[in-house]
């Protein structure tokens, strides 16, 4: 496949998309034939097909799968073993899972069209948001970008998350001039290891290009209010670097002086000014629009357990500035874009293009209540899938991608639901990740279960101006019965943080009160355990003091994670991630009675 003949601008790029979704069952069977020509000799499809480059074959044959069944085929090719075990084409690097969906970081295959293939959806982006806001050729793009650290595997292939994979391609480092693509971040800053002098120097940059910045983000919600709670505790020496000229000393990676060097060439007293005095208000709501007044939107994914940030998004923003998610996309595949980008986060559907890979589903029912039927281990039947084309509105499904770098109908681990269609191709709001799930007995709490039940308590501390910035839970099974745990950490408007001694805030009663408003939102099997069986104990709240959550995010990265790919887990596991956020619970609450179920 060759890279620039997926390289569209402007009318061609609308042009391309319309054409590829008008005939969407077309390029899904032309993908898949190609990919069956290309690779029928691999170890693993001749196991199944013996040879045979037959789609009909294929569906009948070759056996839907996770991750346990194809990684021993990829641990033979990080250990030295010919890439044709699994592909027909030479593997270029493995690329690393955020390493928050399970306990190891998973290792995908990737070959070198793949970036061409990742790059092609990129350049989709602002072909779309030039349709919805115009002008934007016309300043910068506060994006922050991160790179993580490479690693080899024994057979000294490169090993790295997907996003680094693609900073340091020559798709990025050589994309040339684009006025719609004008970052304020110097690259070597992006290049930059260090995730602390990487954020500093990207965060300085953004200041001193603050009246030329037309949009802000990051790839995830989680990661771009990791920056403000950054830009709180270092605004005093980002203001001292630009009144003096001269870079913080703290910053010691020589690439990221020099690239700051001709930003800081000159003192900016009155920049400074500027900035120090927005920064020192004692509130900082609607700080994003002060500080880049020409701000247009806030990119950044606020989907599935990332809508959790956007109250705290629209508080920085004072609900301003529209947030928008342009894309869906994995370590394993790329998968389509948001053609409404500024619709509320809560109606975010992404189209799924068909020339990104082979995409079959598992069908979960009308109302996902097959949900939770089909386990991530257990075997599904050939005969189950159903095409791209083929699926229901409405309906919810579990996404599953076969692809030319060796995955063949591999569960993404996805859940989906059909919102629409664009032409043939439909489009998906996601719902969750299959495997996060909360259970002690008959129970089973899926990650957007808990969302919603926790979006509906988190408004009794709203009379309050206390705000929930950032949760996770643990199914605690060391005393009969368990129970669920929740750790919250919670702060005043003012960021100030909550006071668990305030006499204006009755804590226990309110919190006890949020233990059950959880417990109420929950689903039947849930409360029927609790209530009737009494097979799970009271739900607990654990407030854990500020930044602990950071904390976890540094554990986590220290472990293998990425800072752009990492998503707080929503249910912990870990021994060691339970420790760290019990060593800072201020004080726990636990609900005052049984929810309500009526048989």
């Amino acid at each position: 496949m060759d890279g620039k003949k997926l390289e569209y601008k402007g009318e061609e790029a609308l042009k391309e998309i319309e054409r590829l979704t008008a005939k969407a069952d077309k390029v899904q069977c032309k993908f898949l034939k190609e990919i069956l020509t290309r690779n029928s000799k691999t170890e693993y499809l001749s196991k199944y097909m013996m040879g045979s480059k037959d789609v009909s074959a294929f569906k009948q044959c070759v056996p839907v799968i996770t991750y346990k069944a194809i990684q021993p085929y990829i641990q033979r090719i990080a250990n030295g073993e010919d890439s044709s075990l699994i592909t027909g084409h030479p593997i270029t690097e493995m690329l690393c899972s955020s390493g928050t969906s399970g306990r190891k970081p998973k290792m995908m295959p990737s070959i070198a069209e793949d970036l061409d293939r990742r790059t092609f959806l990129y350049n989709l982006i602002m072909p779309i948001m030039n349709q919805y806001v115009p002008g934007l050729d016309e300043g910068k793009a506060m994006f922050l970008y991160f790179v993580k650290a490479e690693m080899s595997t024994p057979c000294g292939l490169p090993a790295r998350t997907v996003l680094t994979s693609y900073y340091k391609s020559s798709h990025f480092k050589y994309r040339g001039l684009d006025p719609f693509n004008n970052g304020t971040s110097p690259d070597q800053t992006i290049f930059c290891n260090d995730s602390n002098q990487s954020m500093y120097c990207q965060l300085l940059s953004g200041l001193v290009h603050r009246h030329q910045v037309l949009r802000l983000g990051a790839v995830f919600a989680s990661a771009f209010l990791r920056a403000i709670s950054f830009l709180e505790r270092n605004w005093v020496n980002f203001c001292n670097d630009i009144r003096t000229g001269q870079l913080d000393p703290s910053i010691t990676d020589s690439e990221c002086r020099l690239s700051m060097a001709p930003l800081l060439s000159l003192p900016n007293p009155s920049l400074a000014d500027e900035i120090k005095d927005i920064c020192s208000q004692t509130s900082w709501k609607g700080i994003l629009c002060q500080l880049w007044p020409k701000a247009k939107y806030i990119e950044a994914v606020v989907t599935g357990s990332m809508a959790q940030y956007i109250p705290a998004l629209e508080y920085y923003s004072d609900g301003k500035l529209p947030l928008v998610c342009t894309m869906y996309a994995s370590s394993e595949c790329y998968f389509g874009v948001n053609l409404e980008p500024l619709c509320d986060p809560a109606d975010v559907a992404f189209t799924l293009l068909p020339n990104m890979g082979y995409f079959e589903f598992i069908p979960l029912g009308e109302n996902g209540t097959r949900l939770m039927d089909i386990d991530e281990d257990e075997e599904v039947r050939n005969d189950k899938l159903v095409d791209l084309v083929q699926v229901r509105l409405g309906c919810y499904y579990e996404l599953v991608v076969t692809t030319f770098a060796g995955l063949y109908r591999y569960r993404i681990g996805d859940v989906l639901q059909v919102t629409g269609f664009h032409n043939e191709a439909p489009q998906f709001r996601f719902i969750c990740r299959r495997n996060v799930v909360l259970s002690i007995d008959n129970d089973k709490t899926n990650e957007e279960d808990l969302h919603k039940s926790i979006s509906v308590a988190k408004k009794l501390l709203e009379p309050f101006n206390a705000l929930l910035v950032e949760y996770t839970s643990y199914a605690d099974t060391s005393h009969l019965p368990g129970h669920y745990v929740l750790y919250w950490e919670i702060i005043h408007h003012g960021s100030s943080v909550v006071d668990l001694d305030s006499s204006t805030l009755d804590v226990d009663k309110v919190l006890q009160e949020c233990c059950i408003a959880v417990e109420e939102e929950l689903d039947y099997i849930y409360r029927r355990c609790r209530a009737h069986d009494k097979s799970v104990g009271p739900l607990e709240i654990r407030v854990v003091e500020p930044g602990t959550f950071e904390e976890l995010m540094d554990y986590f990265i220290s472990q293998g994670g990425s800072i752009n790919q990492y998503k707080t887990p929503r249910c912990i596991k870990s021994n060691k991630a339970l420790k760290l956020l019990d060593s800072n619970v201020k004080a726990c609450f636990f609900s005052p009675r049984d929810p309500k179920w009526i048989p």
